[in-house]
């Protein structure tokens, strides 16, 4: 707690700084802009602005003639053989060297008006001749059109001389040392605040910036946002230093006269390049308008359908015919009907939506997506058709193919199933569709259809099939959730050559614990029918019935039923038989 005032007190320092900071900068800015306001006061008033370089001819505004990076006036006639660039040459030469010669008195710039020129000099040197059809050009007359030049010529010298002084470059080199203190300031301040926000973004991480996510879907974790929000605050400052240095050299080279022109294209180049920009942007804002009310309108419509839905989801609305659980995927396909339809109309007002790279783009991805998307559109039909007709739910158990599991997530794409072993089955939805699907939930709650378990069993002819049938009744009984009402039942489904089937059946309401269930049951078959003495076997008969006892249930019987005997012979007495009847005495 003592360490906080002093906390604030060194922020608070740092903010002055700052603050301080940024006022000599913008004084300093200002400098140069001073500088061309006073260039511009000496052009004419209908002197027109072209291009710096002497060299460049405008067929409309003519040849302009330059000192230092000053235009005076433009030369748009030729006078004999000398065209307008050649005469704006000549000019420049001489304007040069009067003005980097400062023992010339500028005082003695004179015009003088003769009979078919009008000639500015400076004592016996001529600076540059008029004709007539200079003066047409400009809609004055020679002498006039001469009397202004020459001004512009004086004026354009002083100021000339004046920013080539050693006073003025002395304050050249003193702002350029200002404004690098000042860059360097402004970047170990921005160094220092640079890692900070960093860290800050890290410890918002899952916090103030949450997961990407829509509906149940999570598109993008907090660690991927984040990571995502720190790039773009770099790719920010690297933008910021790259717009600091600019700014400072353009500023520093236009602290002299010899660069100064440099400094007034940088600073051009970024005032234009901000201009069409502005103009870009102003151009779209019909566009930009008519997209807000397209997002405006879709997102409120979604909210509102949202509602809709969940209330049919919980029951306080209802639709007859309309099902509870199917108020999340039908909200589901509105919604990607809705934002389909939002994108459609979004797109023409998109930037750049009618340029050809734009079409060919969107051309390329509607062919991945026709070639690649068969069998993702073939599951999200089949799992829609899924839906609508009920076939499961979750938590159902049910057996698709040789899966049998519970549900545990139904998506429009596939259909995962937890068997009894904890694994974890997913089955595309369009191979679900073509299967055949065995729920074992579907009915388990309804008393007259509650889920029948049964299990066969073989045993012989000779035990009394009433018997068998009560056997298996009373195991069935005394297995656990096994329903006594209804009351089990026996089917004998064949009477096969050395054997009976008989096929229990018995009710349940807990088809989750099948497994379970058949476990018991099989234990409790074992368990009844050793009580009642029956051995559980299929047995088989050879075909030597020579007085034998019959297979036949001893109460089907006459009381004074007897086996008959039974012969036997051995194999050597058989032997020995046929070997005498074969001897010579026979």
């Amino acid at each position: 707690m003592k360490n906080q005032p002093k906390k604030h007190k060194y922020l608070h320092i740092w903010h002055e700084f700052i603050i301080i900071s940024l006022i000599c900068f913008i004084f300093i800015i200002n400098i140069p802009i001073s500088y061309s306001q006073d260039k511009t006061l000496t052009v004419p008033e209908k002197t027109t602005p072209v291009a710096q370089n002497s060299e460049i001819v405008n067929k409309i505004d003519g040849t302009p003639v330059l000192l230092g990076d000053t235009t005076l006036f433009v030369i748009q006639k030729n006078v004999g053989s000398f065209s307008p660039q050649e005469r704006a040459k000549a000019v420049i030469n001489r304007l040069e060297t009067i003005a980097n010669d400062p023992s010339i008195s500028l005082d003695k710039i004179q015009v003088v008006d003769e009979s078919d020129t009008t000639n500015i000099i400076m004592e016996d040197k001529l600076l540059f001749t008029l004709t007539d059809k200079d003066g047409k050009a400009a809609n004055k007359t020679r002498q006039i059109l001469g009397k202004e030049y020459a001004e512009i010529i004086k004026k354009t010298m002083i100021q000339y001389r004046k920013e080539r002084t050693i006073e003025n470059i002395s304050k050249g080199i003193l702002y350029s040392f200002i404004s690098t203190l000042i860059l360097l300031i402004v970047l170990k301040v921005f160094n220092q605040v640079y890692p900070r926000v960093i860290i800050r973004l890290q410890a918002w991480r899952g916090i103030r910036i949450p997961e990407l996510r829509i509906q149940n879907i999570e598109l993008l974790p907090a660690a991927r946002v984040s990571n995502i929000i720190t790039r773009i605050v770099k790719i920010i400052r690297t933008i910021i230093v790259i717009s600091i240095f600019y700014i400072y050299i353009s500023l520093v080279l236009g602290f002299f006269p010899w660069t100064r022109e440099i400094s007034s294209k940088l600073v051009s180049y970024f005032l234009q390049a901000i201009y069409k920009i502005w103009l870009a942007f102003a151009a779209y804002l019909p566009s930009f308008f008519a997209l807000a009310l397209i997002f405006f309108i879709s997102y409120y419509s979604l909210k509102f359908i949202r509602y809709l839905f969940i209330e049919l989801g919980n029951g306080n609305l209802s639709i007859p015919g309309f099902y509870d659980d199917w108020a999340e995927p039908t909200y589901n396909l509105v919604f990607l009907i809705i934002v389909a339809l939002s994108l459609v109309l979004a797109f023409p007002y998109l930037p750049g939506f009618g340029s050809p790279a734009f079409q060919g783009i969107s051309v390329f991805l509607g062919i991945l997506f026709s070639l690649g998307s068969t069998a993702v559109v073939a599951n999200v039909v089949a799992g829609t058709i899924l839906i609508y007709t009920r076939a499961f739910q979750m938590g159902d158990r049910i057996k698709i193919g040789d899966a049998i599991g519970d549900i545990v997530e139904k998506t429009l794409l596939v259909t995962r199933i937890r068997t009894i072993k904890n694994v974890i089955i997913t089955i595309p939805n369009g191979s679900v569709l073509t299967s055949q699907i065995i729920n074992y939930t579907a009915l388990s709650q309804d008393p007259n259809y509650y889920l029948i378990l049964h299990t066969t069993i073989t045993l012989g002819y000779d035990v009394p099939w009433r018997k068998i049938h009560q056997v298996l009744i009373d195991a069935a009984i005394a297995t656990n959730h096994i329903l006594a009402e209804p009351v089990p039942f026996v089917f004998q489904t064949s009477l096969d050559d050395f054997y009976v089937s008989y096929e229990l059946n018995a009710y349940t309401n807990k088809p989750m614990l099948m497994a379970s269930i058949y476990s018991e049951l099989h234990q409790n078959i074992q368990d009844k029918c050793n009580e009642a003495e029956i051995e559980i076997l299929s047995p088989h008969y050879s075909a030597v019935r020579d007085g034998n006892q019959t297979t036949i249930p001893e109460h089907y019987l006459p009381q004074d039923y007897k086996a008959p005997g039974f012969r036997l012979s051995s194999l050597n007495n058989l032997f020995n038989s046929d070997n005498s009847k074969n001897t010579p005495d026979s």
